[in-house]
C-alpha cells in the first residue's frame, strides 16, 4: 500500500484521500466506494473536532447501514454473474460487520479510546478490502460486461443515498 493511499493528514479533516489506487474501474462499485471514503472522512471530521458522542454515533451507524448496502450490492452482482469466489468475499464481508458492530458497542458504552481504534481499522479495513479483496473480482465482472468507470455519471445507490441524507 503506498503512502498516497493511506495520507491522513493532507488536512485535519481528510483520513482517506481518494486516489485511482482505490479504483476497481467499475462505476457503481467506484461510486460506492467513493461515498463511504466520503463518511469515513465525516465521522473522522466529527471526531477531530469533538463533535460529541451522538453525532459520531450517528455517521458510524450511517457509515454501517451503506456499508451493509453496498455488500448487497456487490454479493448480487457476484450471484448474478455467477464469481466463482462469491462465497468468500461475502464471509470477508460478514467479518467485517461484526468487527465494525464490536467497535460501534465500544463507542456506545463509552470507551474513549475507540475512536483512535475506530478510525485506525476502518482506514486500513477500506483500503485493503478495496485494493486487494474487491480488485480480485474486477476483471470478471468487466469481463462478463459490467460499466467500467466513467467520471461523468453518479450511481444509482449514490444518488438514492444522497437523495435521503443531503
Amino acid at each position: 500500500m503506498t503512502a498516497e493511499v493511506l495520507k491522513t493528514m493532507s488536512r485535519p479533516s481528510t483520513l482517506i484521500e481518494w486516489s485511482d489506487e482505490l479504483a476497481v474501474g467499475i462505476q457503481e462499485i467506484d461510486d460506492q466506494h467513493r461515498l463511504l471514503v466520503s463518511i469515513l472522512n465525516r465521522l473522522h471530521t466529527a471526531m477531530y473536532e469533538h463533535q460529541g458522542k451522538e453525532v459520531a454515533e450517528n455517521i458510524l451507524g450511517e457509515l454501517i447501514d451503506y456499508t451493509k448496502i453496498h455488500f448487497a450490492v456487490e454479493e448480487s452482482l457476484m450471484r448474478i454473474l455467477g464469481y466463482p469466489e462469491a462465497d468468500e468475499h461475502k464471509q470477508h464481508h460478514e467479518v467485517l460487520i461484526n468487527e465494525v458492530k464490536a467497535l460501534q458497542e465500544k463507542l456506545h458504552n463509552g470507551n474513549r479510546s475507540i475512536s483512535f481504534e475506530l478510525l485506525h481499522f476502518l482506514r486500513m479495513w477500506l483500503t485493503k478490502h478495496i485494493m486487494n479483496e474487491d480488485q480480485l473480482y474486477a476483471p470478471f465482472f468487466l469481463s462478463k460486461g459490467a460499466v467500467a468507470t466513467t467520471d461523468h455519471k453518479k450511481s444509482i445507490v449514490g444518488r438514492l443515498w444522497h437523495s435521503v441524507f443531503k
